[in-house]
């Protein structure tokens, strides 16, 4: 995978996230939703619909303000961890849960997700939305994320991805990589982070490539199934 980050540093990519997310936490939440037209909400839904051995335990990964933990809350009955390298975007979605009164379903920490500070076995489902092309290793993210799985638990992730049919590939390179980082760069104040979004997802080893890297994490049944003509993509694994 091409490494690419979101500033010009020497500091590794890791370091650079954390600061992109602790600089745009504030306006993160509703960039998310305008610029995704609404359907992030559709996809978090979709992809906990696909963890059939109904978990009683979520380990969310690269939470940020909590909304895949908020949507899992909503359609199981599991108890949720999220941990994510921010704690801007943490102190974002601790805020949301405790409005909403799920602070004794959710807690959200500070963790790293190359290096989880959970035991062997710890979780019967493991989800992650728009998160893992931002591991610096992500070898080491996914191995992670095997090894906190129970045995025959569910893995769902979700991460954009570029469509290939005519016309829709060429209206979503201008959107994608012209207008979200205008608008994005404008609200946010830091044009950094939503040039890195398109020009991460261009590297990000998308499709039987990932199913590859997921398989070699140790995963089995791994499958890639494309949302909303694909500009989104949903994989699903088992351990």
């Amino acid at each position: 995978m091409t490494k690419v980050t979101p500033y010009n540093s020497e500091e590794g990519k890791k370091k650079q996230v954390t600061k992109m997310f602790d600089n745009i936490a504030g306006s993160y939440d509703f960039l998310n939703h305008t610029l995704s037209l609404g359907m992030d909400n559709l996809w978090r839904k979709i992809a906990i619909k696909k963890l059939t051995n109904n978990p009683t335990t979520i380990l969310d990964i690269a939470t940020g303000t909590g909304d895949f933990a908020i949507s899992a809350s909503k359609h199981t009955n599991a108890n949720i961890t999220g941990i994510d390298i921010s704690q801007g975007m943490l102190d974002v979605g601790i805020e949301k849960i405790n409005k909403k009164g799920l602070e004794n379903r959710i807690k959200l920490q500070l963790a790293d997700s190359e290096n989880l500070p959970f035991e062997d076995n710890s979780y019967e489902a493991i989800t992650a939305g728009f998160g893992v092309r931002n591991f610096e290793n992500l070898n080491k993210g996914l191995s992670e994320m095997h090894r906190t799985l129970k045995e025959g638990g569910i893995v769902a992730i979700l991460e954009p991805s570029e469509p290939t049919s005519f016309p829709l590939k060429q209206l979503y390179n201008l959107y994608f990589h012209h207008i979200l980082p205008f608008i994005g760069g404008i609200i946010s104040k830091d044009k950094n982070a939503y040039t890195y979004l398109p020009d991460s997802v261009s590297a990000f080893p998308s499709g039987n490539e990932f199913l590859s890297e997921l398989e070699k994490a140790g995963f089995k049944q791994c499958k890639h199934i494309p949302l909303t003509l694909g500009i989104v993509s949903l994989y699903i694994a088992i351990k």
